[in-house]
């Protein structure tokens, strides 16, 4: 299956300070449920080899970043869009405050990839999404959750 990007709607913007994001729109707002797979442990030997080959230092296992990916990935798998914020008042850094995660924070998503291997090959085939992998970030959480359909939908979260 080919990966959905949407790489011309791809905007990064720095809020607050806090971290990156995509480009985004609105729809109602959600409530996360059970029902995602923390896939953080297969996809950090993956993003830490790429680190590495770049000279810099590997991630770790974040658990309030695992927490964040997770819900983001329960988020768009609801609504089944691939969006960064869902619903008029979502705001990306009340969300990673929420969870905890340590600041600065960024988050890659994706949709339609079939394995942790292809999602975070997506990422890195990505510049934007690879830019954020190479940031100045110490954790790492990474989710996929399931559309009715059963279509994944994918989240990484990098934290400071």
């Amino acid at each position: 299956m080919t990966a959905i990007l949407h790489p011309s709607r791809r905007r990064f913007l720095v809020l607050s300070g806090l971290g990156l994001i995509a480009g985004c729109s609105t729809t109602t707002v959600l409530t996360p449920t059970p029902g995602a797979d923390d896939e953080t442990v297969q996809a950090l030997p993956m993003v830490n080899k790429l680190r590495q080959s770049k000279g810099l230092s590997a991630l770790t296992l974040d658990v309030p970043a695992r927490k964040a990916a997770v819900i983001q990935a329960i988020r768009m798998a609801k609504a089944d869009e691939m969006k960064h914020l869902i619903g008029l008042g979502d705001d990306f850094g009340a969300r990673m405050k929420r969870s905890d995660v340590a600041l600065p924070a960024a988050e890659n998503i994706a949709t339609g990839q079939t394995s942790v291997d292809a999602a975070v090959q997506a990422w890195i085939d990505s510049p934007k999404h690879l830019e954020n992998m190479l940031g100045t970030y110490r954790g790492l959480g990474v989710a996929m959750a399931r559309a009715s359909d059963n279509r994944p939908y994918w989240a990484m979260v990098l934290s400071g």
